[in-house]
């Protein structure tokens, strides 16, 4: 059973804790068995919320021998981190541990040096201040989540959710993310690539044009759609899509499908006996070779290799 070990330390963020914690440590074995052992490593006493605190046997030590270590922000970035956390952190991944942070807590991963050299984000607000206190950290402001292998790196807050989705989807496969997406009621899947903010207005969700057309295509996946297709359905040029696509998506029409048959083929592999050729047909990639290529180019794997880790993960 693989264990997560949440680091908690004075003034931390409420609900940067309870989203790993209703993630990762509510027994959700009915998705798949076994789920996470998950434990909360905190110095004793420790309040945060103003409101709360802990009360765990674990103290920060206990982080090393874990498989997963969440870092949640929520403290004044204009101090260093605690100390004793940001040694913790060190040990446990020199010991082997993922690493993942939420918001701010990417500054507790940069000073203890596991950002060197490597891409990350944290919350908008935060990143030029990220990227000058550490200058050997290449700071992306304007990602939700960077999955660097072993250290992850996710924005403000709710991004943190999208990372902890895409930790368990990582392990149990996309059918399992699905289905504890379905039961937090949260989109299953924001690309880590997808912009932290839209810069313009987003139209009400009742009242822009795109609703209907994402829910559609979703049901429509086996079919050959383009975007041409899309734009002719809701009475717009490709050029208009594209422009209501970005605003309302933060992603182009053509990414936007392409993502959403990758995602229908990984649940089809996951949950399905289907050969990649039925599979294919229906996620509307026509043909076998098609999807094998964009496949292997999205997810790092060939379909074949992505069933066998997965297949029947998801009872």
């Amino acid at each position: 059973m693989p264990t997560v070990a949440l680091a908690v330390t004075e003034g931390v963020s409420i609900f940067e804790i309870a989203m790993p914690c209703d993630v990762f440590g509510i027994d959700r074995s009915d998705i798949v068995d076994p789920w996470y052992e998950f434990v909360v490593c905190a110095p004793s006493a420790v309040s945060f919320g103003g409101w709360f605190r802990t009360d765990t046997p674990h103290g920060l030590d206990t982080l090393v021998g874990a498989d997963t270590v969440v870092v949640p922000g929520g403290w004044s970035v204009h101090e260093k981190p605690p100390a004793d956390l940001v040694d913790a952190v060190r040990a446990a991944h020199e010991a082997g541990a993922r690493v993942a942070s939420i918001c701010t807590g990417a500054f507790v991963l940069a000073e203890a040096g596991l950002l060197d050299h490597r891409r990350a984000t944290t919350h908008w607000l935060h990143a030029a201040r990220l990227a000058a206190r550490y200058p050997l950290v290449r700071v992306d402001p304007d990602v939700l989540y960077i999955d660097d292998g072993s250290i992850l790196t996710s924005a403000g807050k709710a991004a943190g959710l999208d990372l902890c989705l895409h930790i368990v989807r990582t392990d149990h496969g996309t059918a399992a993310a699905n289905a504890l997406a379905r039961r937090l009621v949260v989109p299953p899947h924001r690309p880590g690539g997808q912009a932290q903010f839209i810069p313009g207005p987003v139209p009400e969700a009742g009242d822009h044009r795109l609703a209907e057309l994402l829910d559609w295509t979703i049901a429509n996946l086996d079919r050959p759609l383009s975007v041409g297709d899309l734009a002719r359905r809701v009475n717009m040029s490709t050029r208009t899509l594209d422009r209501h696509f970005r605003a309302v998506a933060g992603t182009t029409p053509l990414r936007w499908l392409l993502t959403q048959r990758i995602r229908r083929a990984q649940e089809l592999l996951e949950v399905t006996d289907d050969s990649v050729e039925r599979i294919a047909a229906r996620t509307g990639m026509g043909t076998a070779t098609t999807l094998r290529r964009h496949f292997n180019r999205t997810v790092g794997v060939p379909p074949d290799a992505y069933r066998r880790a997965f297949h029947g993960e998801v009872g």
